[in-house]
């Protein structure tokens, strides 16, 4: 009950902050970003609370949130320098290789989605169609696991997931996205179905890496931030992967925004 009162809560403010655009959307992914870096530093044993408490994780945190913030105001290119001179200086100060891939991890969703929004309609429809895909990937996949069972998808890493919900998963994602697709006034045509089946699985293997990192730290959730889900880094770890594929994808076709580039495929 708790799960679905969060979802109640959180995602009509996605949806409403993404519809704004603007700063009000980049400082909300800014937030989102640092905050998963925070939780990835508790994770890995380098903050023993969610608030930064030695200079490393502060600066990671802070070139986190500036890398989205900058990305969305000028651009993927810019944000993407921001964000390497952040993994530069906290791996300099704290000489920690996982700490770094932190500042990398964190920081590429909010710089991805950052860039995916830009500031026009394309964007709001490129990142609107992003998460409708994520959370009916997740949503699809629980379903259908719950109710088909079957085979374990990796029982190593998640014991829960199964192949049918996997499956289940990737078309009830690809479906509803490419209905808020075509709701955007978007041709639907089978290179766009392929990318969004291509982002529908990436999003679940960032599902089963943010299982991995968890089980390799012995850590359970990565944090009790949102009630019913644990930490944010349990809400966003299919976004991260899904928006850094996004940008990908965006980025390749030709010399669009890349928020139209991913939907013009």
């Amino acid at each position: 009950m708790l799960r679905f009162w969060s979802a109640v809560v959180l995602v009509p403010l996605a949806l409403a902050v993404t519809w704004w655009g603007g700063l009000p959307a980049y400082l909300l992914v800014a937030l989102v970003s640092a905050i998963v870096f925070a939780e990835w530093a508790n994770i890995i044993g380098r903050s023993p609370r969610l608030l930064p408490s030695t200079p490393d994780v502060s600066i990671g945190v802070a070139f986190v949130a500036l890398s989205a913030i900058v990305a969305g105001m000028q651009g993927l290119v810019t944000g993407l320098a921001v964000l390497v001179a952040g993994m530069v200086g906290v791996a300099l100060i704290s000489r920690s290789a996982w700490l770094a891939a932190g500042v990398a991890y964190s920081g590429l969703l909010g710089v991805c989605l950052a860039a995916l929004r830009g500031e026009d309609a394309a964007g709001l429809a490129s990142v609107v169609v992003l998460l409708v895909l994520v959370w009916a990937t997740d949503s699809f996949a629980y379903f259908a696991g719950r109710t088909l069972g079957g085979p374990k998808l990796w029982p190593r890493v998640s014991p829960k997931k199964t192949w049918s919900g996997s499956i289940g998963g990737l078309v009830g994602g690809v479906v509803l996205a490419a209905l808020a697709a075509w709701l955007f006034g978007v041709r639907v045509g089978p290179l766009l179905l392929l990318c969004l089946a291509v982002l529908s699985i990436v999003s679940q293997a960032g599902d089963l890496f943010e299982s991995a990192i968890k089980r390799h730290f012995d850590k359970k959730d990565s944090g009790c931030i949102i009630p019913g889900h644990g930490g944010m880094m349990d809400r966003v770890d299919g976004l991260i992967f899904a928006a850094i594929g996004a940008a990908l994808i965006g980025a390749l076709n030709g010399d669009h925004h890349i928020g139209q580039g991913l939907l013009s495929w």
